[in-house]
């Protein structure tokens, strides 16, 4: 299909999208409208930024447009269910949007918010109902919504479902729902699981792929920088400087980290602001707003917040922990490159995350170049996917410093006199101390006669290094603490 005409949509959507500028469809819509118009079952496999919601939303209002009728009391005729309140409320925004010429009731189920707003909502029934799988169980075991009248079931980002623990919800929902309806399954991976799933939910569906699985957008620069854990922050700091950054998205595996991240952003002057699960709805909305608007260009977010985050214009993406589910490494470098457009992928990987990394390399069957911090040329990297470990003689400085070869003497300097023999050498953390004493100064030390890394210094990063010919003489090498 070249053109959306060619569809044979309802001329009140094809009005829409002509008001919206749609004019070609993308491989997705153009493979699942026409079949989805038919009322085949489908399961498609897409990444995000693909549009997904229009190949779907688009025959739904299709269909409403010709059977139109009042929906039942406490019911809905086309259910919705995505994992995240964002992602929910911009779903429900396209068929509104979609929709804006049909005489279409459209509702919103999310948590977060009252749940009474929703509840009135439901009352004189809706032909949509987009919701996230908690609230509306909520809904359903108050009696304030059934699910036995609904036409249409979609579920997207399965995946992200069976990641977010949601599955058992997905399958009581179903139980409750007609065996006689249309359902639209989408996913960006398909692992067992999903696929299991699938296979009892629809009815010989076609089968939809634009993408392989699992696999990452071409148009993104993948990037690895290996780093100590405790170098992360100066490392990101001086990252956002340097890059030409229009929006960067920066991932956090935790919510405590997000908000970790953003103090330490904000002590180098870069404005950031964070959104995960403890945020309230409100907080989350307008924080997604001012990044969409170009208030706030640095966003950091976890994974689940970051699924409903669909925002042209995002140039990187940071990955400041690696995800421990490789997944959703795809997921999250698929924020950038939307549309058509180039975007940049980078990703610390610290000594305790060398495995993500090499669970990733395998789902994507690639292997992301390391670079230099500094240049963004590419690195030497390791056969295992990490730096080497330094030697022993590198790490402890009472045994680079006896390593040294002895100095000749000169030929005026005082002839050697006898020493007795040598008594057992002192601890090393004794010798160590000695030293710093002649020398008037003891070095800052982590509890194992190793110097440490100052964060605040990027001259003591060992990425930030230059690399050192071999029989050059260097300063003593730095050891950091890692562990936040």
């Amino acid at each position: 299909m070249n053109s959306f005409d060619d569809f044979g949509l309802a001329e009140p959507i094809t009005r829409a999208l002509a008001q919206e500028k749609y004019v070609t469809p993308t491989p997705i819509q153009a493979q699942t409208i026409p079949v989805a118009m038919r009322g085949r079952d489908v399961v498609g496999i897409a990444q995000t930024g693909t549009g997904k919601t229009a190949a779907f939303a688009l025959p739904i209002l299709h269909e409403l447009s010709l059977n139109r009728r009042r929906p039942e009391r406490k019911s809905c005729r086309v259910l919705v269910l995505s994992p995240t309140r964002e992602l929910s409320g911009q779903i429900l925004d396209s068929f509104n949007t979609y929709g804006r010429h049909l005489r279409v009731s459209t509702a919103l189920a999310i948590g977060g918010v009252s749940i009474g707003g929703q509840v009135r909502a439901l009352q004189n029934g809706v032909d949509v109902l987009v919701a996230t799988p908690g609230r509306l169980l909520d809904l359903v075991q108050t009696h304030a919504l059934r699910l036995d009248q609904v036409e249409v079931l979609v579920l997207d980002e399965a995946d992200r479902m069976l990641d977010m623990g949601f599955i058992h919800d997905i399958r009581k929902i179903v139980a409750k729902l007609p065996v006689k309806r249309q359902t639209l399954f989408f996913s960006a991976t398909m692992p067992r699981a999903i696929a299991e799933l699938a296979g009892q939910m629809l009815r010989d569906p076609a089968k939809v792929t634009v993408t392989p699985p699992a696999t990452t957008v071409e148009r993104v620069d993948q990037r690895i920088i290996h780093l100590d854990r405790a170098a992360k922050p100066a490392a990101l700091a001086e990252l956002l400087q340097r890059e030409p950054i229009d929006r960067a998205l920066v991932f956090t595996r935790t919510k405590h980290g997000a908000d970790k991240v953003v103090r330490s952003l904000a002590k180098a002057g870069i404005a950031a602001s964070a959104i995960h699960g403890n945020k309230s709805q409100p907080q989350r909305e307008r924080v997604l707003a001012a990044f969409r608007a170009g208030e706030v260009s640095t966003l950091i977010a976890t994974d689940i917040a970051a699924r409903g985050i669909d925002v042209d214009g995002i140039s990187h993406v940071v990955n400041y922990d690696l995800p421990n589910i490789p997944e959703s490494y795809v997921h999250r470098i698929g924020r950038t490159a939307r549309a058509g457009a180039a975007g940049i992928a980078i990703s610390f990987c610290d000594a305790d995350e060398v495995p993500f990394l090499r669970d990733i390399e395998k789902l994507i069957r690639a292997s992301i170049p390391a670079t230099d911090q500094r240049s963004s040329r590419p690195a030497a990297r390791h056969a295992q996917g990490a730096r080497p470990a330094p030697s022993a003689a590198t790490r402890d400085p009472v045994r680079r410093h006896n390593a040294r070869p002895a100095q000749k003497p000169r030929a005026d300097s005082v002839p050697a006199v006898p020493v007795p023999e040598r008594a057992a050498p002192a601890p090393r953390q004794q010798r160590r101390r000695r030293r710093g004493a002649q020398a008037g100064q003891h070095p800052p030390s982590n509890g194992h006669g190793q110097r440490r890394h100052d964060p605040n210094n990027l001259a003591t990063m060992p990425f930030l290094q230059p690399a050192v010919r071999p029989q050059q003489r260097t300063a003593p090498a730095t050891v950091s603490i890692t562990g936040e």
